[in-house]
């Protein structure tokens, strides 16, 4: 049983990080072919895909698929890399 918790958690936390990229890979192509962000069309989709993230992690917390240390730092690594690209948008203007 213990091997199948591990293996859970496991998947978990891989299909969390995978979401992340999605929405790294989603924003990125945003400012390279859509808007920029100081549009609120980007504004709302970075919202509400942030938000989606958030209440994902959430529940894997609850089920004990993830500690919450490990869900705090999907959501500060993804940060971390949305404003790196958000400044290199901002400097290529």
């Amino acid at each position: 049983m213990q091997e199948v918790t591990v293996n859970h958690r496991e998947k978990a936390h891989a299909l969390l990080k995978a979401d992340a990229d999605k929405i790294l890979r989603l924003i990125e192509v945003q400012i390279d072919n859509l808007t920029m962000p100081q549009c609120p069309l980007y504004e709302e989709v970075l919202d509400t895909q942030m938000f989606g993230l958030s209440r994902e992690i959430d529940f894997a917390v609850r089920l004990n698929l993830i500690s919450e240390s490990e869900g705090k730092e999907i959501l500060e690594d993804l940060e971390r890399k949305l404003n790196i690209l958000h400044e290199a948008a901002q400097n290529s203007v």
